[in-house]
């Protein structure tokens, strides 16, 4: 068990970015496999969620930056698949279980981005959106 030293000013926790992401992907998307690491075996289509960084940007905000990756058996598939999960990820912001998403905001656009290894089509764009931190017991 982790031992808490209490401190004179809030100490705060912050969601896992990655998780919300994928849990509201699996939510408005549930046919399309959501992931934070390639499955093996590889379905033939699929979402992949990393977080790239991003910054605090004060006591209770952070601002993850995030990779979407979206895999399919063609070029074509891919792009759509790119399409419509950017379309769902942009419109992210709001009550997403334990925790709230403001203002999602691109920072990259879709492009071709051929996995190096399989040689699987894919597309990634990059995404950042804040979210509330909880202040964490320390007693």
């Amino acid at each position: 068990m982790r031992r808490l030293i209490p401190l004179s000013k809030p100490v705060i926790v912050f969601p896992d970015a990655v998780l919300v992401t994928i849990q509201y992907l699996r939510s408005v998307l549930p046919d399309v496999t959501s992931v934070s690491r390639v499955p093996n075996p590889r379905p033939t289509e699929f979402v992949r969620i990393e977080r790239l960084g991003g910054i605090r940007r004060n006591l209770i905000l952070d601002r993850p930056r995030l990779d979407v990756e979206c895999w399919s058996d063609s070029e074509e598939g891919a792009a759509d698949l790119s399409a419509t999960v950017r379309a769902y990820v942009l419109a992210m912001a709001g009550k997403r279980g334990i925790t709230t998403v403001y203002d999602v905001a691109e920072v990259s656009g879709p492009m071709w981005l051929p996995d190096a290894v399989s040689g699987q089509p894919r597309y990634s764009f990059a995404v950042e959106f804040s979210t509330r931190g909880t202040e964490m017991e320390t007693t």
